[in-house]
């Protein structure tokens, strides 16, 4: 499609279509009677643009199927707005008004029908964080959740990983999942436990994926400070092929033994 018809509006699209259909644009089109169909700024680029398809040898009822093509295409496609909102953690900055992330994480959690994944590099204070998320496990049973976090190895602590891999696992059941809840498969990275520094590793990725239907990626990690204090960005998506890719990726690293489970 050339440059000037994908700039008009449906309205703009669909005149130019019927009039082709109907004959009143011919071969060749003149920006005279465009002009009567669209505005008369845009009338002498369009005419160009439909004699130029016309000279690859498209004629009127094509050109009109491509428009009508153009106009379908787009109306299947959301506005980004209604696809994509800004979440912020910390103060507004001027007029802007943005969405919360404690309150953007705690909605996801408690409308999640099917599945969630979660993965985030620190987790502190959780019961707080995940208690949406405990509290909808216990009132959906088939509610699948899965938790890929990191274990982090103190600088110069020589502790042998499975130890670290059981206090993790403790502190985590004792402390940063609420009590009195079905527990979620939990698993992590085993490289963020390596000794050598040339092999260690971390994840650090920060990620919620509901129902595989949306997607939370923001730069706050799963404590107090990142949901309710800290600067943060991150953008919550609506979208179900975006959704399913996040969830392939961390089914892939699960199925090439890249984590661990740990419950």
């Amino acid at each position: 499609m050339t440059e000037h018809i994908i700039r008009l509006s449906d309205s703009d699209l669909q005149a130019l279509a019927a009039a082709l259909r109907s004959g009143r644009l011919q071969n060749p089109v003149t920006a005279f009677v465009v002009q009567r169909l669209i505005h008369s700024s845009l009338a002498a680029s369009i005419a160009d643009d439909l004699n130029s398809l016309t000279s690859l040898g498209f004629n009127g009822t094509q050109i009109a199927h491509v428009l009508d093509v153009l106009v379908k295409d787009r109306r299947q496609h959301e506005c980004i707005d209604e696809l994509v909102d800004f979440v912020t953690t910390g103060p507004e900055a001027g007029a802007v008004s943005n969405r919360d992330t404690s309150v953007v994480v705690r909605e996801l959690f408690a409308k999640a029908n099917t599945s969630v994944l979660v993965a985030g590099y620190a987790v502190y204070q959780g019961q707080r964080v995940f208690q949406a998320l405990a509290d909808r496990m216990a009132e959906k049973s088939t509610l699948k959740v899965q938790l890929f976090l990191d274990i982090q190895r103190q600088h110069g602590d020589q502790t042998d990983a499975q130890s670290l891999v059981e206090k993790f696992r403790h502190r985590f059941l004792q402390h940063q999942w609420p009590p009195q809840r079905p527990v979620p498969q939990v698993y992590y990275f085993p490289k963020s436990l390596e000794l050598s520094p040339e092999s260690k590793a971390c994840l650090h990725a920060k990620c919620v994926v509901v129902d595989n239907q949306e997607v939370f990626i923001s730069s706050a990690n799963f404590t107090e400070a990142a949901q309710e204090r800290n600067i943060e960005l991150g953008l919550l998506l609506r979208s179900n092929p975006i959704a399913m890719r996040v969830t392939r990726h961390f089914g892939t690293l699960l199925a090439e033994k890249l984590f661990c489970q740990l419950l």
